[in-house]
């Protein structure tokens, strides 16, 4: 929500924002964090009301997860006369992965945030056929390295869903949060969340930090305000491989990239390799926070605005739109594709029967995938 709603109020951009009805939706609370300073009309629809709401536009904007996305995309593509459709992730997105590409196929346009992603993706489109068009943006959060005018006393921790993954790794972090609250006790340490309890975000967290916590200092706080509301009283930001450090870069916060748990694609952590950011825990609770590295930033979010090729891209092809055929699926797997998007929402007898088979079938694959995996 935070990315698309900062992308459609971009003043060359006369737009607004549709918040579809899913399992994941936010809640009105997220919404206003969400679009706090954006000034662009908001309104909830269902799936079914979309092809209306869409009819007529010159572009959709698909700003959603995977499942969610190819259903939008597919619905936008059977329009008549078609928009053009275009897409994006919402924040660090290195590795490029096929299955980011796989999920927004139908879309025209691919909109990634640094010099390196465009490059990378771009390569990984390559090799695996698919077609598909990027352009550069700048993260709309990240608009170029301010210095502070003030500096605050908090240590704050961006937390993320599934970033670490494994319980013992987020009772880990849960006890550094403790120990660097008690390392001193007149300065606060804020765990800052996305969502309150019984609102979601968008992956599913099964290992919430609050509930690890057990008995805390009184100035470990928990905070569900907007990230930038909490970087103005920061100290520093640690985090694992939140596109939060790269928010509190942009706003002269210093930054710790937690590498307890190691480097890898599945921490989402490469992007920083050369950044200056990594960070052990010992460097969390004396709170030696950095800045990163000037060379790193040109490559990695903070490139020049003249750089950005995202709104002409979009102009071209709305001048002379690319037709793109539409790929026929069978009405089972259409059903099944848009329940994965919508979940519970959809409430159709279809949806409900293809679901008592597809999940089983779906755990029964991944079972076998990973015992493969296994024992080769």
């Amino acid at each position: 929500m935070k990315w698309g709603a900062a992308l459609v109020a971009d003043p060359r951009v006369d737009g607004s924002l549709v918040v579809l009805d899913t399992d994941l939706v936010v809640s009105d609370a997220q919404l206003r964090a969400a679009t706090a300073g954006v000034d662009v009309p908001v309104r909830r629809a269902t799936l079914d009301e979309l092809t209306g709401i869409l009819a007529g536009c010159d572009a959709v904007l698909v700003a959603a997860r995977g499942p969610v996305a190819r259903v939008i995309a597919r619905t936008a593509a059977r329009l008549s006369p078609r928009p053009v459709i275009v897409t994006g992730l919402p924040g660090i997105s290195i590795p490029a992965t096929w299955r980011a590409l796989h999920y927004r196929r139908l879309c025209d346009l691919f909109v990634l945030h640094s010099h390196r992603e465009v490059r990378e993706f771009g390569e990984l489109a390559h090799e695996r056929g698919i077609e598909q068009s990027f352009a550069l943006a700048t993260l709309p959060f990240a608009r170029g390295v301010h210095e502070r005018e003030s500096e605050g006393t908090d240590l704050v921790f961006a937390a993320q869903a599934i970033v670490p993954r494994e319980r013992e790794d987020r009772i880990r972090v849960a006890r550094l949060l403790v120990a660097a609250a008690a390392a001193d006790p007149s300065r606060r340490v804020v765990l800052k969340l996305r969502g309150k309890p019984g609102e979601h975000e968008t992956h599913r967290e099964t290992d919430s930090y609050p509930e690890l916590l057990g008995e805390t200092p009184p100035n470990l706080v928990v905070s569900y305000a907007p990230m930038s509301e909490a970087l103005a009283s920061a100290e520093g930001l640690m985090t694992v491989s939140s596109t939060a450090a790269i928010e509190a870069a942009a706003q002269g916060v210093p930054v710790i990239a937690l590498d307890t748990f190691g480097v890898s694609g599945e921490l989402i952590n490469l992007v920083f390799e050369g950044s200056g950011l990594f960070g052990s825990e010992d460097d969390v609770i004396d709170r030696r926070f950095r800045h990163p590295a000037p060379g790193w930033l040109a490559e990695n979010y903070f490139h020049e605005p003249a750089d950005d090729t995202w709104v002409s891209a979009l102009e071209a092809l709305i001048a002379d739109p690319r037709p793109r055929e539409v790929p026929r699926i069978s009405g089972l797997r259409e059903v099944w594709e848009r329940h994965l998007a919508l979940g519970s929402r959809d409430r159709t007898w279809q949806s409900r029967a293809v679901a008592l088979v597809g999940h089983p079938a779906r755990f029964l694959v991944r079972l076998a995938r990973r015992v493969k995996h296994l024992f080769g």
